[in-house]
């Protein structure tokens, strides 16, 4: 009677410490959003795309914005430098990339796409934040 015990909870321990163990990765893989430092390495590794890992850091401060928007399954990943207004640098990382500047954008701002269609990156200024956004949007195209 105390060996078949013991072997369900040795079972129940090591389910339970595999479900800790991976939780937070369930909690990301469902999360509709998501606000982080590059210093949440979880986070930071998870949600964000090598486009925005390997963008020039601008300014000292900056945080990343992660958001599954409803419907089509729009993915949006953001960063946000703050203390800044020049665009200079992430335009030139950009072109350096193969990415052009299109004549129109829907938003304010300036609307780069690379090769895949999916995805137009958006680069803008905000004067009343003292901030340079940058937001990869990769949306379905139907």
């Amino acid at each position: 009677m105390k060996n078949p015990l013991k072997v369900v909870l040795t079972i129940i321990v090591v389910i339970a410490g595999v479900l800790t163990y991976f939780w937070p990765m369930v909690q990301m893989q469902l999360a509709g959003s998501a606000h982080y430092t590059e210093q949440d390495k979880n986070e930071y590794e998870y949600y964000t795309p090598d486009l925005l890992k390997k963008m020039p850091r601008i300014s000292e401060r900056y945080e990343f914005d992660f958001y599954n928007v409803a419907g089509p399954g729009s993915l949006v990943y953001s960063v946000t430098f703050y203390n800044t207004k020049d665009t200079g640098r992430v335009s030139t990382y950009l072109t350096s990339l193969g990415y052009m500047k299109q004549g129109t954008c829907s938003v304010e701002g300036d609307c780069w796409s690379g090769k895949d269609p999916t995805e137009t990156v958006i680069v803008s200024a905000v004067p009343k934040i003292n901030a340079v956004m940058v937001q990869v949007d990769n949306s379905p195209q139907f």
